[in-house]
């Protein structure tokens, strides 16, 4: 090998470790979530495992999937609570372009593609929901998308009607505008939704809960809450997953990445190594 060839090969390898060294810390869980055969099989195992607990929920009068609805409950009409982004939409395009970009998150790039109303279905929630739907379940949709005025709207909350396109969009048949319950919609609505659930208990007796986020399912799991806890409540309510709670997998953000401190390799569990 001439010292030209040396010189070439080297800084291959050099332009090879630069580029690995800044890619962009979302990329491989953003090309999982939009390439991989393995996401789109999870996403329909859940949604199908979900439909064949359906006809059971509906029949046990005492079935309920949220933990703070304990009586007075049996004779209220059924209904289940789904998670918006990342649940029944597939909002990946964003996070594609951040990674392209190599940005963090925009709210400005994001109240635009909430404002296209152009995002695709989760694989198999659309079949899910409208069979729960024709069931005579209701399905709310309690999500942290927020409300939000715009310079171009007078509307308090144009995201809200931007949602309800997108959902009849994809397919969903069986839907209106008081079925959507957005983050800051109303006071107390925060990004914390155990309030919006115990409103959900008032009026329904809700048969399941699905989302993509430990919050969708438990309060108090999004901050001030280590790993280890969070893993303890999943094997405190280990009954309810795959009967009463579906969670998708979301790899790509949400409330497991906020509650790391940095740095967060601390929380990487490595072979041991050898005394």
């Amino acid at each position: 090998m001439n010292l030209s060839h040396s010189l070439l090969l080297g800084s291959c390898i050099l332009c090879s470790f630069t580029l690995q060294a800044t890619a962009h810390d979302n990329m491989n869980a953003t090309l999982w979530y939009q390439s991989s055969a393995e996401f789109k099989a999870s996403a329909i195992q859940s949604y199908q495992t979900a439909a064949l607990q359906l006809p059971l929920a509906l029949a046990d009068k005492s079935w309920t999937a949220l933990t703070n609805q304990t009586a007075n409950y049996q004779q209220l009409p059924p209904a289940i609570i789904v998670d918006i982004d990342e649940t029944i939409l597939d909002n990946s395009p964003v996070a594609a372009q951040s990674v392209k970009l190599n940005a963090g998150f925009d709210p400005k790039l994001w109240d635009q593609w909430v404002a296209m109303a152009t995002a695709k279905a989760v694989p198999g929630a659309v079949n899910f929901v409208n069979k729960a739907e024709a069931s005579g379940v209701t399905v709310l949709y309690i999500s942290n998308r927020e409300c939000e005025k715009r310079v171009t709207s007078g509307d308090a909350c144009p995201q809200k009607m931007d949602t309800l396109r997108n959902l009849r969009a994809v397919g969903i048949e069986k839907i209106d505008a008081s079925q959507i319950w957005l983050k800051s919609e109303k006071p107390g609505w925060s990004s914390e939704k155990e309030s919006r659930r115990v409103l959900a208990a008032q009026d329904f007796r809700v048969l399941m809960s699905i989302g993509d986020d430990f919050g969708d399912f438990l309060p108090d799991v999004k901050k001030n809450i280590t790993p280890e806890q969070r893993s303890m409540l999943v094997d405190q309510y280990q009954n309810y997953w795959g009967t009463k709670w579906f969670v998708l997998a979301n790899p790509t953000y949400g409330s497991w990445q906020t509650i790391l401190k940095q740095p967060n390799s601390q929380y990487l569990q490595s072979v041991p190594s050898k005394q």
